[in-house]
């Protein structure tokens, strides 16, 4: 039996068909939300292999709320000084279905005054 597609399915499949046409050889920053945490990796999509990572759910940033703007912001910052650390400077913003707000907004701009250009 198939499985249906949820709105949800279609929107990330979409998405990441145009960041595929437009990748160009650069790094993805790709977000994950759960309903405790919000997760953000920089994948080489032409090695398969991740660059770096930050989350909410890392013992040295557990902050007393893990699910708010606030948070989402202080991970856009981790994963900005990571990714320059390790020479990535442009990449393609992969919001992974979700609608540009709120708390995958405030990661995308904390990480755009980290020093990411996306």
């Amino acid at each position: 039996m198939a499985r249906e597609t949820t709105l949800f399915d279609r929107r990330k499949r979409r998405n990441r068909y145009r960041i595929g046409q437009n990748s160009t050889g650069r790094p993805r920053l790709s977000i994950f939300r759960s309903g405790k945490h919000i997760y953000a990796q920089l994948i080489d999509d032409t090695a398969g292999a991740t660059i770096a990572m930050a989350s909410t759910a890392e013992k040295e940033a557990k902050a007393e709320k893990t699910w708010n703007v606030a948070a989402a912001t202080a991970v856009g910052q981790k994963i900005a000084e990571r990714a320059i650390a390790k020479g990535v400077k442009h990449v393609v913003f992969d919001r992974g279905g979700y609608i540009y707000h709120g708390r995958v907004k405030a990661l995308a701009e904390a990480a755009r005054e980290g020093g990411l250009e996306f």
